[in-house]
């Protein structure tokens, strides 16, 4: 039996036959276990004696807060300040040394076997390169992922001297949002997205007329015969060349297609088919690692290569545009900044670090031709805010939110929620239903769920700002609640996509326990996104590893971007 649950925490809790697209399949790791499950029937019967003996209240908001119009719906007008993402290479400068500092995607500039630019860019500093004037060349490397880094240079909120995303789209969209971009380096660095699919889903695939090649996957994705994860286009580069490849298979690589009604109409259809859209490619894998539901997920070449996990019982198959972890300017830099960054870019492509790139699982073997060609930067983002449209396919949500107003929420932590809700409510779509429960010592309904409309979203505001801290932390209570409110909801409409998002900031020290209700959210099939606010409990990445969800962690300097980002994504 699992330990009793001792935690709480801020939760809210969300292509054309192309046989040259599949090119040099790679077979690597262990089959996934498999749960025993409670029915949805059998898990309803438990649920119902649970939510009768907590007696929730119910306290109807009856007033509604103004709404404000022509608010910001986009990720940029929410974002944290710079520093939330840090520099993991920060050289001391003296008087005379020419710094650059470049924004470095996350699967480069971490630790380990994704640190490659660290360590290259560590020794660029010990070297002491003498620029042209006699002056020391250094570089910083800041910790940001692509799409992040994308949308600070897009909104003008922090421009650094230069970037080196995953993938090329994000170079073009850069420019499409009027940036000017320089290449220091087309290629610093190589990578391959892929579809990563079970052994036995890709025998079928080659089985099956045509072989495996991304039309079989697309189709068989479409008509439900195989289950397919991939990652958020607005933060994920596997995400969005997953997204833009899709696009282009529908328009059979004819860029004046892309975003026509019948490719639309196309991908829709396929949406239907998509059970799970993860915000990382972190959750991707813990998802697959837990019980491996499904058949297929995207992931760059690097990450799948250090993956102890799936050494076997998986084959890669590349897709796309290739991830060359291009070099580029912002803006028009000075001639000893250029200096700086091509003697870095020089170094980089020396033998002893193409070398390290291939030990961390980058550089893979030559063979790869991607299909088609980018599109234009201006298509690239009409096919992100297509995403946000249609990736649903026309299939409703229904979403709670569990806040928790126990005591320790008091002062920042509760304004944080306030604030975090307030704004990131801009990003549920007007075709979403949603209600909110609090907890504490007990459970109470502040709104019950209902269309997004301008009522409902002044009663959602309204219920955000009059949330009070008090008592204990009886989080599984509401929880239960929630699910409850849900399923009632699940009946009257059963085409609706039901959601919980629990925020949360400590251990749940009253009521019912993790135990009680890990088999009922699992039989529910709810998936729980859970936020931590100030904390990262692991109990919480248990609840939301139960259905495939997002854990969070957060603090009152980035709560809002990161609810804003979840629910762009799921909402």
């Amino acid at each position: 039996m699992l330990e009793k649950s001792r935690t709480k925490q801020i939760v809210f809790g969300g292509l054309g036959a192309v046989a040259a697209v599949i090119i040099g399949v790679l077979s690597f790791s262990s089959g996934p276990s498999v749960n025993t499950r409670l029915s949805r029937e059998e898990a309803l019967i438990k649920l119902a004696p649970l939510v009768a003996n907590i007696r929730p209240k119910e306290e109807f908001v009856n007033w509604r807060a103004t709404v404000p119009l022509g608010e910001a719906t986009t990720l940029e007008a929410a974002l944290p300040d710079i520093e939330r993402f840090p520099l993991n290479v920060n050289p001391q400068a003296g008087a005379g040394d020419v710094v650059a500092e470049i924004f470095s995607s996350t699967e480069k500039a971490g630790k380990g076997a994704d640190g490659w630019m660290v360590e290259v860019a560590e020794e660029f500093n010990k070297r002491g390169v003498k620029l042209k004037d006699g002056r020391i060349a250094k570089v910083k490397v800041r910790y940001i992922p692509s799409g992040t880094g994308y949308q600070f240079i897009a909104a003008g909120r922090y421009k650094p001297h230069a970037f080196t995303p995953s993938s090329h789209l994000w170079i073009r969209m850069t420019q499409a949002r009027g940036v000017t971009m320089q290449p220091v380096a087309e290629r610093l660095v190589g990578n391959v997205a892929g579809i990563v699919m079970k052994s036995q889903a890709a025998s079928e695939l080659k089985s099956s007329p045509g072989g495996l090649n991304l039309q079989n996957l697309i189709d068989a994705v479409s008509q439900g015969k195989l289950a397919m994860g991939y990652t958020d286009p607005f933060a994920s580069s596997t995400g969005l060349n997953f997204l833009v490849t899709v696009l282009q298979t529908f328009a059979k690589g004819d860029e004046a297609r892309l975003l026509s009604p019948e490719v639309v109409s196309a991908f829709e259809v396929f949406q239907r088919g998509v059970p799970f859209v993860a915000l990382t490619t972190i959750q991707m894998r813990e998802s697959v690692d837990r019980d491996g539901s499904l058949d297929a997920f995207v992931m760059e070449y690097q990450t799948f290569a250090s993956d102890p996990s799936l050494k076997s019982g998986y084959e890669f198959i590349p897709f796309g545009l290739a991830h060359d972890n291009p070099l580029y300017t912002v803006g028009q830099q000075p001639a000893e900044i250029m200096e700086v960054l091509q003697a870095f870019a020089g170094m980089a492509a020396e033998k002893p670090f193409a070398d390290l790139g291939r030990k961390y699982g980058f550089n893979p073997p030559a063979g790869y031709q991607a299909p088609y060609a980018a599109p234009a930067g201006e298509l690239i983002v009409r096919a992100q805010q297509l995403w946000k449209e249609k990736k649903n396919a026309g299939r409703p949500i229904a979403a709670v939110f569990l806040c928790d107003v126990s005591g320790s929420m008091s002062g920042v932590r509760i304004k944080g929620v306030k604030d975090a809700l307030t704004k990131a409510s801009a990003f549920i779509t007007p075709t979403s239903s949603v209600g909110m429960v609090t907890f504490s010592d007990d459970v109470k309904i502040l709104l019950p769920i209902r269309p997004f409309n301008l009522n409902q979203k002044g009663a959602l505001l309204a219920a955000a700002e009059s949330l009070r801290d008090t008592g204990s932390t009886a989080m599984y209570d509401g929880v239960a609640v929630a699910l409850s409110m849900l399923a009632s909801e699940q009946k009257k409409r059963p085409e609706i996509k039901p959601m919980l998002f629990v925020l949360t900031d400590g251990e749940t020290n009253r009521g019912l326990s993790f135990d009680n209700m890990r088999g009922i959210v699992e039989g529910l099939g709810v998936p729980v996104y859970t936020i931590g606010y100030e904390a990262n409990i692991e109990e919480l990445k248990r609840l939301s590893a139960l259905v495939e969800a997002a854990s969070l962690t957060a603090d009152k300097d980035d709560i809002a971007y990161k609810l804003s980002a979840l629910f762009n994504a799921e909402m």
